[in-house]
């Protein structure tokens, strides 16, 4: 590899030294454009800054630059610059992507930089998805099954061959560590954008892998990792190891196929339910048996090598916060740890990729011990993965751009000394999912989605929009949200802001909780490791209703924002259409714009938490013929709101309350018999709910809530049912009808989104009304089965 092992050096030369210096594409080589690309947030900034050099642990300072101007988009690439054209690919012309969602549309992009045509696939439940849309070309697959679609490889690759395509990506997830896929692929001619296959299947085994790796002199975790999967012989094991033990699918990845087991007792059960979660997302049900290491951090090096015998790595990520085994926000680089650290750990990784003969992306996974400080090899990730844009903001570099050019035979483009380190990066996974229900993946329609406006430091990577469904089929993820910052304060304010303007409706996501874990003073201090979640869980999960011995009440901000969404929705109603119609107020008896009028509102408050009780809110609002609104409350008094709807989608508004100036948004919108309401001021986001009337008066109303003000339940959820915690497939069945349980014992399986939950008794007696069948779909009001007290 040639060029200059100075980039970084000759960057800030050139910046301290010319006023104007020359445009990016006259420096002399790729490596001297990658020292300036890797600065280019700090530049747009237009302001000094000193930063960590991280790879020296010097700080350096960044200089103003007098009329220097930069591109609004920052496209994270080295070879990508302002006013050169981009060197195209040299044998891959078309590029089928064999996936789906936000990383699809992430090849798709970087593709269209290089000026290779892509070809979407989509299945019955993608027909109108955003990648579908991106590409070039689209091809449909089959049903939404992705057993049937995205992981049937033969019919993939035949529609490679059939449109042409050189090369195939996978992305993440789905065939991306299919050994057998990625030799079929050599075997017919099309490059597969990815690792050899010996590599995947030797890597992919994570027993094999082990093994290897121990070889290498990569430190391993004491553990099992044999072809005997008897289960007394792996209960052994597990008690030879010593508890607590890890069980972990042998190909298995994303916390699927996971369990952690405490005690001798509950071994045989949750190795059970590793097994057929393994089966049932890798088609391979072997597990190995590790000691598990109660204060762990997760810390990955993402690498790259390339056909020449080339390799390296791009520094680490920490992945520690998790919730059900699996990443929700991740860093790069990590915090609290030394550069002699980060060169062992990165030298360790290399040596990892180069023992199995590596080529392309890969993530070789550590587990750090919090109190010994040393790292001990977990897994190696044959792919690219969810967290690679983290790792992007801090080098500057395109890791899509790096897979295609090393599949098309080309040489890494940077030396290990030229790898540069700068600022701070931040991913937070933003899920469908119901946090307080233990964080069950949920599904649904995004009413509304406005992300916070992109930037040199804030990236959303996506695959869906406003209108689109999350599906029962796949993993429940709805966006990444990636900033970065000089330094890890900067990054971590950065997070935060863009977390409060990040805008979902329609279902529950756990962004209000990611907001809270970010703003945690133990995170703040880079005191992480896989248990923080459960360290704070005081702290960082709310306590609903049910869980709370005092009777709930109604914070003053939420009566106050249920002011301001009344007032905002007559005043968006009023703008858009002069006879109210589309209010979700106007339905109410007797309700009507350009009259003065008053009325009693009856609103439910919905907390973030997703407590399925939800409180009343109860106002009286005036609406006045100078269009004043007048909103009375018990906590808030009386408030005249008047305002204006902004330009844009419709859903921003300026209200005036008091004289004093408020930006809000709001969306609402209906679903079943509920419309809902969802307003956004400031940092407080708050949704309200009101009964669509169909015959009933208000009166009827009234009667069907209980002396607290709360809807009855229906009669179905009496103390004995148990409703479905989320919607999913039947896929194991414990109890049948008139089987005597305990509370507590396991009734059935659940499977959603390639994870399982198990469904317990919640009290001792008798199961009855259960009449699902294996495999039969069930909704999240789905009553699974009723457990009666047997009359003595």
């Amino acid at each position: 590899m040639g060029g200059s092992g100075n980039a970084y050096r000759w960057a800030l030369a050139a910046l301290g030294n010319q006023t104007r210096p020359a445009p990016l594409r006259l420096l002399k080589s790729t490596q001297q454009r990658a020292g300036i690309c890797s600065i280019l947030p700090l530049l747009r900034r237009g302001e000094d800054h000193n930063i960590l050099d991280a790879t020296s642990n010097k700080t350096l300072s960044v200089l103003p630059l007098i009329g220097y101007r930069l591109s609004s988009t920052h496209n994270f690439s080295s070879s990508s610059t302002q006013g050169e054209e981009i060197p195209k690919a040299k044998y891959i012309k078309k590029i089928l992507i064999a996936n789906r969602g936000e990383i699809a549309c992430r090849v798709i992009k970087t593709a269209k930089k290089l000026g290779v045509r892509t070809v979407a696939v989509y299945s019955e439940g993608d027909r109108h998805a955003k990648h579908v849309t991106m590409a070039d070309e689209a091809v449909f697959i089959g049903p939404a099954l992705a057993s049937a679609s995205y992981l049937d490889g033969s019919k993939i690759l035949a529609t490679a061959l059939a449109t042409g395509a050189d090369a195939i990506h996978p992305g993440y997830g789905f065939l991306s560590e299919s050994s057998k896929f990625a030799e079929l692929c050599k075997q017919k001619g099309v490059i597969f954008i990815g690792p050899p296959a010996d590599a995947i299947r030797a890597m992919g085994d994570k027993s094999v892998a082990k093994s290897l790796m121990s070889a290498a002199g990569v430190p391993v975790v004491p553990g099992y990792h044999g072809e005997d999967q008897n289960p007394e012989l792996l209960q052994a094991e597990a008690n030879r190891i010593s508890y607590p033990v890890l069980i972990k699918a042998t190909q298995g990845g994303g916390g699927k196929g996971m369990r952690i087991v405490h005690n001798e007792a509950d071994f045989l059960e949750s190795l059970a339910s590793a097994q057929r979660e393994s089966q049932a997302a890798f088609g391979d049900s072997r597990v190995l048996i590790e000691k598990y290491i109660s204060r762990p951090r997760h810390i990955e090096v993402q690498i790259f090598a390339d056909k020449h015998g080339n390799a390296v790595h791009l520094n680490e990520r920490d992945c520690s916060v998790q919730r059900r085994h699996q990443k929700i926000i991740e860093e790069a680089p990590a915090p609290n740890i030394t550069p002699e650290f980060r060169q062992r750990i990165g030298q360790a990784a290399v040596d990892a990729a180069k023992a199995v003969g590596y080529v392309s992306a890969g993530t070789v996974e550590f587990i750090v011990d919090t109190i010994s400080g040393d790292f001990y090899f977990m897994e190696m990730n044959t792919r690219l993965q969810v967290e690679h844009p983290v790792t992007e903001m801090v080098t500057g570099q395109d890791l899509v751009e790096w897979q295609i050019r090393v599949a098309d035979g080309e040489a890494l483009p940077l030396q290990q000394s030229e790898v540069k380190l700068m600022g701070h990066s931040f991913e937070a996974r933003i899920y469908a999912e119901n946090v307080p229900k233990g964080f069950l993946p949920a599904a649904g329609r995004l009413q509304h989605y406005s992300p916070p406006s992109a930037s040199p430091t804030v990236r959303v990577e996506t695959g869906v929009g406003e209108g689109d469904n999350v599906s029962v089929f796949y993993d429940p993820m709805i966006a990444k949200l990636v900033v970065w910052g000089r330094d890890r304060s900067a990054a971590l304010t950065k997070l935060i802001d863009s977390l409060t303007k990040f805008q979902i409706a329609g279902l529950p996501t756990n962004i209000g909780f990611l907001k809270t874990l970010a703003s945690h003073h133990a995170f703040a201090a880079g005191d992480v490791d896989t248990h923080f979640i459960d360290r704070f869980k005081t702290d960082l999960l709310p306590v609903t209703q049910s869980d709370s011995i005092h009777e709930p009440s109604l914070p003053k901000a939420t009566q106050y924002g249920a002011a301001l969404a009344a007032a905002a929705s007559v005043i968006k109603s009023r703008q858009e259409r002069p006879d109210g119609l589309n209010s979700i107020w106007s339905s109410g008896s007797g309700f009507r714009l350009n009259h003065l009028y008053t009325r009693m509102l009856h609103l439910d408050w919905r907390p973030e938490s997703g407590d399925s009780t939800p409180l009343p809110v109860n106002l009286k609002l005036t609406y006045e013929k100078l269009g004043n609104i007048l909103v009375e409350g018990d906590k808030v008094g009386k408030i005249a709101v008047t305002g204006k709807q902004l330009p844009g989608d419709g859903s921003n508004l300026r209200l005036n309350v008091e004289e004093k100036s408020v930006p809000v948004s709001l969306a609402q919108f209906s679903q079943g018999n509920t419309s809902h309401i969802h307003l956004w001021e400031g940092d407080h986001h708050h949704h309200f709910s009101v009964p669509v009337p169909v015959h009933d008066t208000d009166e009827s109303q009234e009667h069907k809530k209980s002396s607290h003000g709360r809807h009855e339940r229906h009669p179905a959820q009496g103390p004995g049912a148990v409703i479905a915690p989320m919607a999913g497939r039947v896929v194991k069945i414990f109890a049948a009808n008139g089987t005597r349980v305990k509370k507590g014992d396991s009734i059935l399986v659940l499977e959603a989104m390639k994870m399982e939950h198990v469904v317990k008794a919640p009290m001792e007696g008798v199961v009855k009304g259960a009449e699902l069948e294996i495999g039969q779909q069930v909704t999240d009001s789905t009553v699974l089965f009723q457990i009666e007290v047997p009359v003595a």
